[in-house]
């Protein structure tokens, strides 16, 4: 069994199989949609439907889609959207983002099994692809889709679309955004290569010039969970756990390769169970990993307020 990477299939977490195979009904296309040729799209950013998204994962078999699950009365939804928007408009056609609001389309919402949003989901190959659950800040967003890019060119899914009726860029206009300061342009070159361990090291020294820079800290916890599951076995991972149960390192890569999966709430379960059980004097460690943990899900999510309640009895 391959390593569920993050970026990998959310094998038993997602089941799109009732809408993949519905009829579907398609919106009346209006304007350039409904002249937009092979290989065009009316807009990098588009609301989908239940009666739409089947056309959603035919168009991921070209090009990997971002699928942001919300809703109206969400405040963090609000401050990731634009986010999102801004990221992949920047990115040229290379993804495109396709917006889900939850309460408008509930079969979306339960074939993705969305316990919390705002909720970040890729398809690729007409597979859905874990993300992030939470608003998070814009560095960040832009190493999740690096990584999304380079899984996707791994699968064969490497083509781009282009915005019909789009104007053409003016070739004399300036970059409106500037540079990523270098410690940071430095991780997201080596997460785009895989090298997580100079990513990390990146980072590292970010904080340390600037304690206070909240987007090396996020992608700090990120990559390092990266680098710690990077060409991991799952099978191998979880038989090494079982067979020694006050293994720490075993129990944390299981939980490390659950929370890549997408699988947070089996890997919270794991820890709290390895600390209940364990004397006053070994536990740090296992507390330390669950609040990295915390932190990389976020803590408006709800599974984590429920793993930060069960470990707040098991203290006091």
């Amino acid at each position: 069994m391959s390593t569920p990477q993050p970026g990998s299939v959310l094998r038993g977490a997602v089941d799109l199989s009732a809408l993949r195979n519905r009829p579907q009904t398609p919106a009346a296309p209006t304007g350039d949609q409904a002249e937009a040729p092979a290989g065009a799209v009316s807009s990098l950013v588009m609301d989908v439907t239940d009666a739409t998204f089947g056309q959603v994962l035919e168009l991921s078999r070209t090009v990997p889609v971002v699928v942001d699950l919300w809703a109206e009365w969400c405040g963090p939804c609000k401050q990731l959207s634009p986010i999102l928007e801004k990221v992949v408009t920047e990115l040229g056609g290379r993804l495109v983002l396709a917006k889900v609001d939850v309460d408008a389309n509930p079969q979306l919402a339960q074939g993705f099994r969305a316990q919390s949003i705002p909720m970040v989901v890729a398809l690729v190959g007409g597979q859905p692809v874990p993300l992030f659950t939470g608003a998070v800040p814009e560095q960040q967003v832009r190493e999740v889709f690096a990584q999304l890019l380079q899984l996707a060119a791994q699968n064969g899914v490497t083509g781009t679309v282009a915005v019909s009726g789009a104007p053409e860029a003016d070739s004399d206009e300036a970059p409106a955004d500037p540079p990523l300061p270098p410690l940071h342009a430095e991780a997201f070159e080596a997460i785009e290569s895989g090298d997580y361990d100079r990513a990390v090291r990146a980072y590292e020294q970010a904080l340390a010039e600037d304690p206070h820079d909240a987007d090396a800290r996020a992608g700090l916890g990120q990559v390092r969970l990266l680098a710690r599951v990077q060409g991991a076995d799952l099978q191998s991972a979880r038989a090494a756990a079982a067979a020694d149960p006050a293994d720490l390192e075993a129990q944390f890569l299981v939980a490390d390769l659950d929370v890549a999966g997408g699988h947070v709430e089996d890997a919270f379960d794991r820890l709290l169970d390895v600390f209940s059980v364990l004397p006053e004097d070994r536990r740090a460690p296992v507390r330390e990993r669950l609040l990295e943990l915390f932190g990389l899900v976020g803590d408006a999510d709800p599974r984590v307020t429920r793993a930060r309640g069960r470990l707040s009895s098991l203290l006091f």
